[in-house]
């Protein structure tokens, strides 16, 4: 590979807009000829408590710069095969939920139709919904690997159809997933009626509450969900940070107590490898409510893990 490809080293880090990006790895214009690329998407109009979320991408990208280019877990070496960069921020409307969305999907639609695999920091979770649009676009409706503590799928939040709690719901309603091929995993905490989560089970979503799996090593879960879904089907990752418990991740808008551990979500994200990856997100990281910087840096090495499972990726 090209060296132009690798992360930099030392002071040498690319900005734009006064911030440093992704990995420090270059900074492109446009998706042609890229693998895959780093996404940020600003946007905090669709939470409904804490808001912060719109500062994610900044952070992350800032605490993702002592990321190396080897896992030396899983022997992942994605910069040997990829071409990689940062495409910077979606330049949307912060005033406007409704043209925002329409200015993701158009952003995500020249990505993919270059070929290239969007690995989008949030940004609250609706941006999930122009994605997918996005995405099925490109590949018909995919499978979805969803971690996080809510399931998504109201109907409406305080009248309105679209926010941070809906996407999956209006996903469904799009025809954007095939829904035999959803996973749900680490929901919890309190809800709104008993029923809260058997929506998502009549649409024939496999729902892994948090306290099933509390102690446990998720691999057995994700060789089900490698069977399932098959090496073919393309599929969506879309991890909310508050999947994971606030003792790791507090920096986000609705935390929830009794959640996934750290290495239960590296071993989610690491159980995708082998699937056909189209695309995925890390969202809902809120930097004013984490000081320390702990819950970005957490994210931005998902993301980097997200990286390593791509299609394509080789082993050292």
């Amino acid at each position: 590979m090209s060296a132009k490809n690798q992360p930099l080293s030392g002071n040498e880090m690319p900005r734009f807009g006064g911030i440093a990006s992704m990995m420090r790895l270059p900074v492109a214009e446009s998706a042609d000829g890229l693998d895959a690329a780093f996404i940020g998407v600003p946007l905090d109009i669709g939470a409904s408590h804490r808001p912060g979320t719109r500062f994610g991408p900044r952070q992350i990208r800032a605490e993702s710069a002592l990321i190396r280019p080897y896992n030396m877990a899983t022997g992942a070496a994605p910069f040997d095969t990829l071409q990689v960069a940062d495409l910077g921020d979606v330049p949307i409307n912060t005033y406007s939920l409704e043209k925002s969305l329409a200015i993701i999907t158009g952003f995500y639609r020249g990505v993919l139709a270059a070929g290239c695999i969007p690995l989008t920091l949030g940004g609250d979770h609706t941006i999930a919904l122009p994605i997918l649009r996005a995405v099925a676009e490109r590949h018909g409706p995919v499978a979805l690997v969803h971690v996080d503590a809510h399931a998504d799928i109201n109907d409406e939040m305080f009248g309105e159809r679209i926010a941070h709690g809906t996407p999956f719901r209006r996903a469904v309603e799009e025809g954007l997933l095939r829904c035999d091929r959803v996973w749900q995993i680490g929901l919890r905490g309190s809800g709104y009626a008993a029923d809260d989560f058997d929506w998502s089970v009549a649409q024939g979503f496999t729902v892994v509450q948090a306290h099933t799996v509390w102690y446990q090593s998720l691999a057995p879960l994700m060789a089900q969900v490698r069977a399932r879904i098959g090496p073919e089907t393309p599929v969506y990752l879309s991890f909310d940070i508050d999947g994971i418990d606030p003792a790791f991740a507090g920096g986000t808008g609705t935390p929830e107590v009794g959640g996934l551990t750290v290495p239960q979500g590296l071993e989610i994200i690491r159980g995708c490898a082998g699937l056909n990856l189209v695309g995925a997100d890390l969202v809902e990281v809120s930097p004013p409510y984490d000081v320390s910087g702990n819950t970005a840096l957490l994210g931005a090495n998902l993301l980097y893990e997200m990286l390593c499972v791509l299609p394509g990726v080789g082993v050292r």
